[in-house]
């Protein structure tokens, strides 16, 4: 078995204005990576819409219902400062959040070892009844409770390692034991959460914020100290991952001084402890990146990791 890859060219219709850091270039540059050899071979699968009921699982339907009505046929809908919707927007979120429904599937149904989803727009931001920061649905967390709600999962674990904190995916998964949530993250940043003592109701959140211009040695001492260990702890039944490659050194909406290599690092880290509790099962998601020689760096040595890991 393999990794494979989710994607749609929806998820290129998804337009957000002229100078808007979440554009469609972002994915493009992912794509142009997964032409490039290693990943060329890679197995390639259309990523579904999700439906209202799979959604609803994390967002109240009167959100969702109002999302989808606010899609504009002409110009740009805004859901709020950051997040906009274009005429061709429906598919792309529609498909960002199917993707890692149709990836849990398929890691689940033994097609797989791993699975990345390349899409757009990124999801952690979003709140049960609230967009934010790019984000419309969460597709991170529409595909956890998918693995609870469609294969009988129990403990389920995100792990973010994008620049900004997941405060849409630790509101989901706060005071529900069985779902974990850990982070690192540049703080202080936007959104202003993710403290260390938000610690959910069973200390089932983990946040590792670094501040401003921290590097390689600051993110892996957090990583092995305070979610390594507590991911182990909890044991996950399958492992999700938050991928943005914001903190990459290059990025321009933060200060952290990661590369490429960190980015390995971690992704070979997590899939060890995978190993150990869920055969290797872990579903990627791509979130942030926003220099596109940074996301392309940091997306093509989390491929590599996954790769090694299948």
């Amino acid at each position: 078995m393999t990794t494979l890859i989710f994607t749609h060219p929806d998820c290129l219709g998804h337009d957000t204005g002229p100078g808007h850091p979440e554009r469609p270039e972002r994915l493009d540059t992912v794509l142009q990576v997964l032409e490039q050899e290693p990943f060329r071979r890679l197995e390639r699968r259309p990523a579904p819409e999700a439906t209202v009921e799979q959604l609803a699982r994390v967002h109240e339907r009167a959100y969702v219902d109002a999302v989808l009505a606010a899609m504009p046929e002409t110009g740009y809908a805004r859901l709020d400062a950051d997040t906009l919707l274009s005429p061709g927007s429906r598919s792309g979120v529609l498909r960002a959040a199917g993707s890692v429904v149709a990836a849990v599937d398929a890691v689940l149904g033994g097609e797989a070892d791993n699975a990345f989803c390349a899409v757009r727009p990124c999801g952690h931001h979003a709140e049960p009844a609230r967009a934010m920061g790019f984000c419309v649905f969460n597709n991170i967390a529409v595909g956890a409770l998918h693995a609870r709600a469609q294969h009988g999962l129990t403990r389920i674990a995100v792990v973010d390692f994008d620049v900004h904190h997941g405060n849409g995916t630790q509101a989901m998964f706060a005071d529900d034991a069985n779902l974990f949530f850990a982070s690192t993250h540049q703080s202080p940043l936007y959104p202003g959460t993710g403290h260390p003592e938000e610690r959910g109701v069973a200390g089932n959140i983990v946040n590792a914020p670094l501040p401003p211009f921290s590097g390689s040695v600051e993110f892996r001492r957090a990583m092995e100290r305070d979610i390594l260990p507590a991911l182990d702890s909890f044991a996950p039944e399958l492992l999700l991952i938050s991928a943005g490659f914001d903190a990459h050194a290059r990025d321009p909406l933060a200060q952290l001084q990661l590369t490429g290599a960190d980015f390995e690092w971690a992704t070979r880290q997590l899939a060890l402890v995978a190993d150990r509790h869920c055969g290797g099962k872990i579903v990627s998601a791509l979130e942030g990146g926003y220099d596109m020689t940074g996301l392309a760096e940091g997306c093509a040595s989390h491929l590599q990791a996954l790769m090694r890991a299948a």
